[in-house]
């Protein structure tokens, strides 16, 4: 697992964070992220596409969303998760930034995932962003 980057490939036109193909999951503390990334590895993952995200990342890739210049019309559920990601990194929780090339693999993750206290994970698809976790 390595400390994030932010890359470009990881945004949308905008220049929001929106890292199609990889599943983003949010846990309460960094302790939980070694686990997450033990039982990924455990499983047979290439950990090294594996990012980390503490709190301060989190929030700071999440500006990039709050102080867009261009206001576009949204459904909503765009600014609904950066708001929940953002209210659960000032509680410390980090996050994994992990690669899905489709549904398939989001959901083996999820299940690799089941053993580790998940606070919220969203799988970025082209144009969709699925919420697997509240």
């Amino acid at each position: 697992m390595k400390d994030f980057h932010l890359e470009r490939k990881m945004m949308s036109l905008l220049g929001d964070f929106y890292p199609t193909g990889h599943l983003f999951v949010m846990v309460p503390t960094e302790a939980d992220a070694r686990r997450a990334e033990d039982l990924l590895c455990g499983d047979g993952q290439d950990c090294t596409g594996v990012h980390l995200l503490r709190p301060a990342d989190v929030l700071d890739v999440l500006h990039l969303f709050e102080h867009r210049d261009i206001a576009l019309p949204s459904v909503g559920f765009e600014e609904h998760t950066v708001r929940h990601f953002a209210e659960l990194a000032r509680e410390g929780h980090h996050a994994l930034l992990l690669p899905a090339r489709n549904a398939k693999a989001c959901e083996h993750l999820m299940e690799v995932l089941r053993g580790v206290p998940v606070s919220s994970a969203v799988y970025y698809r082209r144009f969709v962003i699925e919420e697997l976790v509240a």
